[in-house]
């Protein structure tokens, strides 16, 4: 198949879609257009392994250096797009430079949400998306450093527990009673607080930051100032508040936005020609009957392959059931399933919350939702399976590890 694709966003997400298409034996022109001076990377490991220094710089890059040119990807890093032309079929980046296209994949990612308070701007301040950004972090976490990580979601904790192995002090600011409260429910956020306090984190909850205050009048930051008046001396500030999809080349170019691109099941948007992937997919789930957004990397990795399929003339929806994962100081854990709106009755624990070993589920009505296996392996496929399956399953039986979880599905 010939042609011409346009790949705005040299991520995962991009860099897989390309692969995607040479693997299917598209033989038409590919760009593939990316903001930064690096060539495309994996995210994950910039709040895990890379941060902490056990991964090396290399292990985070999709591909080696020489693969786009062996494979026939023009890679243009350093080339923001600034515009997409749906009428002429191009993209025009920021040099005025434009680039034609017959189907064009938009993998642009999120950007972090920035703090809104004084002093958000001083020395000191940091947010975790880009390589640099770990790179930076990764100096400024030093024995003996006072940080204060501002959230109390995945990249905050997973900063967190990196600062405390390299002998920072911590402390970390969550609005919610809990962090994690509005992903894992109660039941489990505690299980995450109490983690991080046994590992020596100044945990607070239910705080407000109302300023970064300078060291003395420089332009260092010094103190964060919460709410109630007092203040935490800082050396470094982490800002983990979360991100927002980047749709403002879809919403200016006249493509349905609403909490992200909205695609159909093949990836497609409210222009067929375009596609979108990764952060800023909104796309219809067969399995879960509605419109998901996803912002973990298992989206980036494995939604370009329906992508590329879409664009070849393949009919292979985007089915599969959000996952994600995080190590935590002794905690490993993988979560498959979506919750959604309406919500779960109970959560069910096989195993045991005071060691830390165990798989929680959530169901409505009998039939599991979600499942996370907590340093529990190999059991994903299994649960996944169960979700799937959509079955009534005894409470007792799911409870109990002596059940293996293939005997709960349906015979």
């Amino acid at each position: 198949m010939s042609g011409r694709v346009a790949v705005v966003g040299a991520g995962l997400a991009g860099a897989k879609t390309v692969e995607g298409l040479r693997r299917r034996g598209y033989d038409g022109r590919i760009v593939l257009l990316g903001a930064e001076t690096e060539r495309p990377y994996e995210r994950p490991a910039l709040s895990k392994g890379y941060l902490q220094g056990s991964d090396e710089r290399d292990s985070v890059f999709v591909h080696p250096a020489d693969w786009y040119a062996a494979h026939d990807v023009e890679l243009r890093e350093g080339t923001a797009v600034d515009a997409i032309d749906l009428r002429a079929g191009e993209v025009v980046d920021a040099s005025g430079t434009r680039t034609g296209w017959d189907h064009l994949v938009l993998a642009t990612g999120s950007e972090p949400r920035r703090l809104q308070v004084p002093g958000a701007g001083l020395d000191g301040v940091v947010h975790l998306r880009t390589l640099a950004d770990s790179e930076r972090l990764r100096a400024l976490l030093t024995a003996g450093r006072r940080v204060v990580v501002v959230g109390g979601g995945w990249i905050g904790l997973e900063v967190a527990a990196a600062a405390r192995a390299a002998g920072c002090e911590v402390s970390v600011l969550v609005r919610d009673p809990l962090p994690l409260a509005r992903v894992l429910g109660p039941e489990l956020a505690a299980m995450f607080a109490d983690l991080h306090r046994e590992n020596g984190v100044d945990l607070r909850s239910r705080t407000e930051v109302s300023a970064v205050v300078p060291a003395g009048e420089g332009a260092h930051v010094g103190s964060v100032e919460l709410d109630d008046g007092t203040s935490i001396e800082a050396d470094v500030v982490v800002v983990g508040i979360g991100a927002a999809p980047r749709v403002g080349l879809a919403r200016s170019a006249g493509l349905h936005v609403e909490d992200g691109v909205v695609v159909d099941a093949h990836l497609r948007s409210s222009d067929p020609r375009v596609l979108a992937v990764g952060d800023i997919a909104r796309a219809q789930h067969p399995f879960l009957g509605t419109h998901v957004r996803v912002e973990h990397w298992a989206n980036a990795l494995n939604q370009p392959a329906t992508a590329a399929a879409s664009i070849m003339g393949a009919d292979e929806p985007y089915d599969r059931l959000p996952y994600f994962f995080t190590d935590q100081f002794d905690l490993g854990m993988e979560y498959v399933g979506h919750v959604g709106l309406h919500g779960y009755h109970e959560v069910v624990v096989r195993g045991d919350l005071s060691s830390r070993t165990l798989i929680a589920f959530w169901r409505r009505d009998g039939r599991l939702l979600a499942a996370m296996n907590v340093n529990v392996w190999g059991v994903v496929d299994d649960v996944q399976a169960l979700i799937r399956s959509r079955a009534v399953i005894d409470r007792a039986r799911l409870a109990d590890p002596d059940v293996p979880l293939a005997d709960l599905l349906p015979r």
